[in-house]
């Protein structure tokens, strides 16, 4: 069997052999094999597309202490946690962060749930076009039985008819069921990356208010400092008066 595997003659009869047989399960599918090889592209380039988007983000390899230090210390900010930062970490308010933050979801976000919507669609559409496909495969059975004389000929049709409806059906499962639990994990790790960018949110929130507070107790200073001084100039005039 090793000496098999080894040899490359062996080998590209058999990738010829399956592929000859992958072409004629295909074709023995009918018309409905072409929308559910449709559907199937649709759906794993978008399932990819959001895979590699999120995975570009790298939230989940950055640790709590170091994005929460980097808030504090802007220079210090790296890769896409960092650009988040650099976008709405340094507002002015916490009103200012809210607002910058929703506008960061709408450009992350939105996205990423639109092509997952997309995907769901499809991943729901494979199993009811495999079924058409059986339900056209079974008409054309039974018209052959109907109009058929007997024979080799009505045989062959028959079994094209039943052929074609038994694949479309497996062939829509085959997609629709790896294509759902493929969804399912990417919308769990969307759901993770939104539950990061809200807990960004509330650090940064966090800091525009310690901010905030430090600016109100600078200026309570300077009115009270500037009150001060005008108290003095006040006694100085009634002294010389």
């Amino acid at each position: 069997m090793s000496d098999k595997w080894s040899d490359p003659a062996w080998l590209e009869a058999k990738a010829r052999e399956i592929g000859n047989h992958a072409i004629e399960v295909w074709v023995s599918g009918g018309w409905a094999m072409v929308g559910l090889a449709v559907l199937s592209l649709i759906i794993f380039a978008m399932g990819l597309h959001v895979y590699f988007g999120l995975r570009s983000k790298r939230f989940e390899l950055i640790r709590e202490r170091t994005w929460r230090h980097w808030i504090d210390n802007p220079g210090q900010r790296r890769g896409p946690v960092g650009q988040l930062l650099n976008a709405a970490g340094d507002a002015a308010s916490v009103q200012d962060t809210a607002e910058r933050f929703e506008e960061i979801r709408q450009t992350e976000v939105s996205p990423f749930e639109r092509d997952l919507k997309i995907m769901k669609i499809c991943v729901s559409a494979a199993p009811l076009l495999g079924l058409l496909g059986t339900v056209m495969g079974m008409l054309d059975t039974f018209s052959a039985l109907a109009t058929g004389s007997g024979g080799d000929k009505t045989m062959n049709l028959v079994a094209g008819g039943i052929s074609e409806a038994l694949i479309t059906t497996e062939t829509g499962l085959v997609i629709a069921i790896p294509g759902l639990f493929f969804q399912y994990q990417l919308n769990r790790k969307n759901e993770r990356y939104k539950a990061f960018l809200a807990h960004l949110e509330t650090a940064c929130a966090q800091a525009a208010s310690r901010r905030e507070r430090r600016r109100a107790g600078t200026r309570a200073e300077d009115v009270a400092y500037e009150g001060q001084g005008q108290r003095v100039e006040e006694k100085s005039y009634v002294a010389v008066s």
